[in-house]
């Protein structure tokens, strides 16, 4: 899957020469937690998150009283707290490619790009919708997480073995094992009982982690 295909299309932006008040006023008002920051001709000059606005507004404990706090804020331009230069993806970047930039540089959201100009933004809770789908977690099921050998092949005959027993995949992933010959391997199984399909892989997993119905 990729980008275009989970973004927001035409996301809110601000420019350099927003204030800080009224940036602050766009995120409530559309409930959103970035801004991408563009220039006249569209193009992505930087990007600006709650967090960025919060340690650039005046602190709690201020001795400023609202009306001038309000004036500072006004007074403060996007252009001075902004993130450049700003990591961007495009819309055929794959998803899991999109996930891994964000976790490698601790950011929430990516604007998506075509040439110099913006089309779309993707944020961490895009990914985690899509995660919520990759498991299958709507769809009931046995869950089975199984220690497995990394060994071509394996996969192949476990998915083979339960469709032989008449269960169904609804979906599977694979996450780093204990060391580096082995591999944990989670799968959702319709069809089945929980007891029918830990008999089923038992025979070819080196362990059933875990086994519920879910």
């Amino acid at each position: 899957m990729k980008v275009a295909q989970v973004m927001t299309h035409n996301p809110v932006t601000v420019t350099p020469a927003t204030t800080l008040s009224d940036a602050q006023e766009l995120m409530r008002r559309e409930k959103i937690h970035r801004l991408p920051v563009i220039d006249e001709k569209g193009r992505v000059v930087g990007i600006v998150s709650e967090k960025d606005l919060l340690y650039a507004s005046p602190s709690p404990a201020t001795t400023l009283n609202v009306y001038e706090m309000a004036q500072l804020l006004s007074k403060v331009r996007i252009k001075e707290v902004m993130r450049t230069p700003v990591i961007t993806v495009t819309e055929d970047t794959y998803i899991e490619d999109a996930a891994r930039i964000m976790v490698d540089n601790n950011i929430g959201g990516l604007p998506v790009v075509r040439g110099e100009k913006l089309v779309g933004i993707i944020t961490e809770s895009d990914i985690f919708k899509r995660f919520v789908e990759l498991f299958g977690t709507r769809k009931k099921g046995v869950r089975l997480t199984l220690l497995i050998p990394e060994r071509r092949g394996e996969i192949a005959d476990i998915a083979s073995a339960i469709a032989r027993a008449g269960g169904n995949i609804v979906s599977l992933g694979t996450f780093l094992g204990e060391d580096p010959t082995s591999a944990l391997f989670i799968v959702k199984v319709e069809g089945l009982s929980k007891e029918e399909a830990c008999s089923i892989v038992e025979p070819l997993v080196e362990k059933v982690v875990d086994a519920a119905m879910v």
